[in-house]
């Protein structure tokens, strides 16, 4: 049965274990057709990825966001290999254990500005590089959180790193689209126990706090955010662009 990402290729960005969202995202694209070629930070992280891949053929390529010149040389990488893309999706983020546990009033400029470079900066790096090599009327999705738009307990610097991050997707939407017809948007997921959510502080009072907000009393998982991912990347979503997309089972109708 053809899938709506029949043909298109996409890069993935963030997958750290088979918990990650990014995973989920990998594998919705792979049900639906598409030729997925992934990223990982450095050599202990391809060795996780070798063992999640074992049955899968993927192309991966090395990339540390931390480093622009990196990341532009991983794109040209990936176009050497597979020629143009059509689609990338951003799942990376980072802040230190201090800064993430100290509240923002304690922020140090050098936590702040890391937190900054790595979950937000590194979008509009990825974006630039990507971009130059895909095709027009491609799709470019990151993800974030509500903690964004509302002061969640314990989320701290990452909400405002996060609320960077979706200003930069408005912005990059208004400028590639006019450029090349891309689009550009973010996914803000539900809390899923993932390596990132764990170092939060009393991430376990989060994850219950946000399930009792759900809807249905249930939390999303990573497989629901890459269907979602998956019709961002499609030519289904040819009209949507700027926009933030909730997949969080209804919890940003209450909190």
């Amino acid at each position: 049965m053809a899938g709506i990402l029949d043909g298109k290729k996409i890069v993935v960005m963030g997958v750290a274990n088979k918990k990650s969202i990014a995973w989920g995202c990998a594998q919705s694209l792979l049900d639906q057709g598409a030729e997925v070629i992934l990223t990982y930070q450095n050599e202990r992280m391809k060795r996780s990825l070798d063992k999640l891949l074992a049955d899968v053929d993927v192309k991966m390529f090395e990339c540390d966001v931390a480093d622009d010149a990196n990341v532009e040389k991983t794109f040209n990488e990936i176009h050497d290999a597979v020629g143009n893309i059509d689609g990338v999706i951003h799942a990376i983020a980072f802040a230190d254990k201090e800064t993430l546990e100290g509240g923002v009033k304690n922020v140090k400029k050098d936590g702040f500005n890391l937190a900054q470079d790595i979950s937000a900066y590194s979008f509009i790096s990825v974006s630039r590089y990507a971009s130059a090599i895909m095709n027009e009327g491609g799709s470019i999705a990151t993800l974030t959180y509500i903690g964004a738009v509302r002061a969640i307990p314990n989320y701290n610097m990452m909400g405002v790193a996060k609320a960077s991050l979706e200003a930069e997707m408005r912005y990059l939407a208004a400028e590639l689209g006019a450029e090349k017809n891309i689009r550009v948007n973010a996914i803000s997921a539900g809390a899923i126990k993932t390596l990132a959510v764990t170092g939060i502080k009393h991430h376990g009072d989060l994850l219950k706090m946000s399930e009792g907000f759900t809807v249905n009393g249930k939390s999303v998982t990573p497989m629901d955010v890459g269907k979602s991912a998956s019709f961002l990347m499609s030519d289904l979503a040819s009209g949507v662009t700027g926009d933030v997309i909730y997949v969080d089972n209804g919890v940003h109708l209450i909190v």
